[in-house]
């Protein structure tokens, strides 16, 4: 790879280097890690937006849009003491991290199937991340909370608690028919005066408790007891 092969990215990082520099742009100067938390989530959802429904010239403009923050975060980082770290860094870690959770392309391991990859993937990550005590650490809270749902039954399912073969508590053909029933669902809810929001994150609190409530009962050897996704 030379230095010369992505000279447009190598200008937006100076073009980014130069706004923040002394006699640069006195807001960009200004901004934090902190302070860009908001554009970053406003840029992520333009760019699903874009994903999910745009044009090529409206992707490359988001995910160009997100590319920035990252470019930025990484500036603002290089300029600060304690962390002193550039995009350079940050392209290093992620390369680093693609290549030892990729053993069956970059070495001598195999996995034929998307099943045994995930399977690795989490293996390899569970030795990164020692200090992780639980399946569901490292899950942002924040996510939405349809996201952060389908996380944690992931999660549950992996632990057991939940058979993936099993047919759905609700038949669906397709996510336009989903799509409805979630609306219909949030309506009915608004009709009554509650938060369908609230309630969502309320009922995954008490599903994350039976998660870590299961893990423990796993380590003592005990069953666990039935709990939210074993009521009829």
């Amino acid at each position: 790879m030379t230095e010369t092969q992505y000279p447009k990215l190598e200008e937006l990082i100076a073009v980014l280097a130069r706004l923040r520099a002394p006699g640069g742009c006195a807001w960009d100067i200004e901004q934090t890690h902190e302070s860009l938390v908001q554009y970053l989530v406003e840029e992520t959802y333009e760019l699903v937006e874009a994903i999910e429904g745009g044009s090529r010239e409206e992707m490359i403009e988001e995910l160009g849009d997100v590319l920035y923050q990252v470019i930025f975060h990484s500036d603002i980082a290089a300029h600060t003491p304690g962390e002193e770290f550039t995009i350079e860094d940050v392209a290093a870690n992620m390369t680093a991290k693609m290549v030892g959770r990729h053993p069956h392309v970059f070495g001598d391991t195999t996995a034929d199937t998307a099943a045994e990859v995930t399977a690795r993937w989490d293996a390899l990550k569970a030795i990164e991340k020692p200090g992780r005590t639980s399946v569901l650490d490292g899950i942002p809270q924040g996510m939405p909370s349809l996201a952060l749902a389908g996380k944690v039954l992931g999660k549950a399912e992996k632990l057991g608690m939940i058979d993936a073969d099993a047919p759905g508590a609700i038949p669906l053909g397709s996510e336009d028919e989903l799509g409805a029933l979630l609306l219909a669902i949030v309506s009915s809810a608004r009709s009554t005066g509650l938060d369908a929001e609230r309630a969502l994150r309320s009922t995954l609190r008490d599903l994350q408790s039976e998660i870590r409530d299961t893990e423990r009962d796993l380590l003592s050897g005990d069953s666990a007891d039935a709990g939210i996704l074993n009521r009829p």
